[in-house]
């Protein structure tokens, strides 16, 4: 695992998976959403996106969190393992939730500089519906990668469980 894609509806816990996985395996951890956004929440043109991906894919190996299903086969290409958080709706609102609450008005790690968390009903509606918008999609994703190795993970007690494992899987 040195090319590591993270895919999943919001609040799955992509953002610290991905984390979790950079610090076990020395890897650096591309979040796609500090790409995309820039101050204020304003995004960056699609050409800039994918000039910014091109350069962080660009290396030995990483870890990439994020779904941005434009440049997805650009991704799928180029990886060794996909990671698939199939988490259900309460899950991710629960996940989404503690985030917001946990991080309103600041911020966070895995996000753009001077894209404070906040509050959005539209954002909620979202996660509500990704799994009946996105689920068949990203399954056939996996289907896609068959040069990859994918591992689908259902709940925080898997993805755990996943991280436990892994450490007795890496080399000295």
């Amino acid at each position: 695992m040195e090319k590591i894609l993270i895919i999943g509806c919001s609040g799955s816990g992509k953002s610290t998976l991905a984390v979790a996985l950079g610090e076990k395996l020395g890897l650096p951890v591309v979040h796609l959403d500090q790409l995309w956004w820039k101050e204020g929440w304003r995004n960056v043109t699609r050409e800039e996106f994918d000039s910014r991906l091109a350069m962080a894919m660009n290396v030995d190996g990483w870890i990439i969190d994020g779904n941005y299903s434009r440049t997805m086969e650009m991704r799928l290409a180029k990886c060794d393992t996909v990671i698939y958080l199939d988490f259900n709706r309460w899950a991710c609102l629960r996940g989404m939730c503690q985030r917001v609450f946990g991080n309103y008005g600041k911020a966070r790690p895995d996000m753009a500089q001077g894209c404070p968390e906040r509050f959005d009903p539209s954002f909620v509606k979202w996660i509500w519906d990704y799994n009946k918008n996105n689920r068949v999609r990203n399954y056939m994703y996996l289907a896609q990668a068959k040069h990859a190795k994918t591992i689908v993970l259902k709940n925080r007690k898997e993805i755990k469980a996943f991280l436990r494992n892994l450490g007795d899987t890496l080399p000295d």
